[in-house]
């Protein structure tokens, strides 16, 4: 009779772990629905790296929920994905939301080799005016932004200082039109911000 009991409650406690491990489950999916219902604007370029790695880890079970969601919150905080109020605003209070945000611009890896196939992501940026880009330097050695006419010209809009990995560089582009933009320090990389 001991050993019956006893295995009822193995297979109760047996029980109660998958019941437990359904619910987390069930609350994981929803909130990924919920989020991904939600998202108004995201632009995967401008995902960091370690916050993709963070959602690879936790697919893979190598982090833990608090983890991966507080790489959830660095994206919103940072304006990189933002989430929709559902209100019935007029539409200037969409506009202004629309025309206020940061954009980023990577400089990634291997991005100073001649020959290499790294180039600025998004190569050409296009955003709203009044719209903050921030070009982060993920490549290895040092990088700058300056800005240059369609010929190719050297013109004084915008001049970073050499930024080293991990850097950032921002400027606020107030006026519509086609920027360019290339690295004085390995020319050979050249990008475009076209504001519209």
């Amino acid at each position: 009779m001991d050993v019956y009991i006893n295995n009822l409650v193995v297979v109760d406690k047996k029980l109660k772990m998958k019941q437990s491990i359904l619910k987390i489950s069930v609350g994981i999916m929803f909130s990924i629905f919920l989020i991904s219902f939600s998202i108004n604007l995201v632009n995967a370029e401008s995902v960091p790296s370690w916050v993709k790695n963070n959602a690879l880890w936790y697919g893979q079970g190598d982090i833990t929920e608090i983890e991966f969601l507080n790489s959830i919150k660095f994206l919103i905080e940072h304006d990189i994905l933002i989430l929709n109020n559902n209100s019935d605003d007029d539409d200037n209070d969409n506009d202004t939301v629309k025309r206020n945000q940061l954009e980023q611009i990577i400089i990634p890896n291997g991005n100073y080799v001649v020959s290499g196939g790294s180039f600025y992501l998004p190569l050409n940026l296009e955003i709203n005016p009044m719209t903050t880009v921030q070009w982060i330097n993920d490549d290895i050695v040092k990088h700058t932004v300056q800005s240059q006419d369609e010929f190719g010209k050297i013109i004084g809009l915008f001049n970073s200082v050499p930024l080293d990995t991990g850097e950032t560089f921002e400027f606020k582009f107030k006026e519509k039109g086609v920027y360019n933009y290339y690295c004085s320090l390995h020319p050979w990389r050249v990008g475009v911000v076209t504001v519209g």
